[in-house]
């Protein structure tokens, strides 16, 4: 009998409803091919729910969520809903309240898409980032006092506890022994590489680099193991990208430095990355914005949300239909696109769908 994979999809706002419409299309062509079947049910949560009812999210989403094999998630923002309210209210209380722990961003260009690196190809941009997803700095640990005053004052801190710390680098090594370099024919060995700051966060980064090499040297003496400082690590993404295998680090380090690896890869509209709870539900999303002002042109680029899909394939165990969907898009954007950009790909949103879902028939 066939595998079914209860799957929630929240196409979200502005342009999300476009990009997901087109990797449910690549989805149930990949199950189609692959013989495992898809039970997609969609949750309207959004900004027109929120400017309908002045709910974010019911209260009991997080459980309801929970029940499902995977999350499908489109784009979350809209010009009407003042800027946090819908990040803060869906994404992160997600994250939390489902313990997404990690986030998981690939950074690669794929041929024939232009990057922003002179002289840099889809061999040296293949690596991927594992960004802790529910600890430090945007769990809002802190307070404002005499607010409006010449004398206020902000606190934000970055808090992490060993257990925190311990279960992102354990997953990050686990992701380098399996996915690095040389488990892809591209290297002598894996390597995880430790982003932080040691040299000035000294409480924070020291409880991450010791926990690193303590894990590493008792359970993961296959892995070879680096340092980096942040604003170094942004300089050689820059300069020298192919030096990195897989790289792992706190939630704001890996929010900003994922940003750049986007860019470099082409730009967001074929950034993919999965919100990652290795024991429970994991909720996948391109990650470009919600592009409000395309919404409804057709003209959108999907691949991102495409990737997403195939990522979310990955972590159902259908690895056979999650590499199909690799090559299709391969294929897509080395032969068919001219551009990723907004109105410059020849093709509309619905078309590059259509390439994508045959390339796998």
């Amino acid at each position: 009998m066939a595998q079914t994979h209860k799957i929630a999809v929240i196409p979200g706002d502005g342009t999300g409803p476009e990009v997901v419409r087109e990797g449910v299309k690549v989805l149930q062509a990949a199950a189609a091919r692959f013989g495992f079947k898809l039970d997609l049910i969609e949750f309207d949560y959004g900004g027109d729910r929120y400017l309908a009812t002045g709910e974010v999210l019911p209260e009991n989403a997080s459980k309801e969520l929970s029940a499902f094999d995977a999350i499908y998630l489109g784009a979350i923002g809209h010009p009407d809903v003042k800027p946090g309210i819908l990040e803060k209210g869906i994404l992160l209380k997600l994250r939390f309240e489902l313990d997404q722990y990690i986030n998981l961003r690939p950074v690669r260009l794929y041929p024939g898409v232009e990057t922003v690196l002179k002289d840099k190809g889809p061999e040296q941009i293949d690596y991927v980032v594992v960004r802790e997803n529910t600890g430090g700095i945007y769990t809002g640990t802190g307070g404002i006092s005499m607010k409006g005053t010449p004398n206020e004052i902000a606190v934000q801190s970055m808090v992490y506890s060993r257990f925190q710390v311990e279960r992102c680098l354990r997953y990050a090594f686990e992701y380098a022994r399996a996915h690095g370099k040389k488990s892809r024919g591209k290297g002598d060995e894996n390597t995880l590489g430790l982003v932080g700051k040691t040299n000035v966060l000294t409480h924070v980064f020291d409880l991450w680099e010791r926990a690193f090499h303590e894990i590493g040297a008792e359970s993961y003496p296959d892995v070879r193991r680096e340092y980096y400082h942040v604003d170094a690590t942004c300089m050689w993404m820059v300069k020298s990208p192919e030096w990195f295998d897989v790289l792992v680090t706190s939630n704001m380090f890996g929010d900003i430095i994922t940003d750049l690896g986007a860019i470099t890869q082409g730009g967001m509209g074929i950034a993919a990355g999965g919100n990652i709870n290795p024991e429970g539900v994991s909720m996948f999303e391109p990650i470009g914005g919600s592009a409000p002002k395309y919404t409804g042109q057709n003209v959108i680029n999907p691949l991102a949300a495409i990737c997403a899909g195939g990522m979310m394939l990955e972590s159902l165990g259908e690895s056979e239909a999650a590499a199909a969907i690799d090559t299709a898009v391969t294929e897509v954007t080395a032969t068919k696109l001219k551009s990723l950009a907004v109105g410059k790909m020849g093709f509309s949103t619905t078309e590059v769908g259509d390439m994508v879902a045959e390339g796998l028939s």
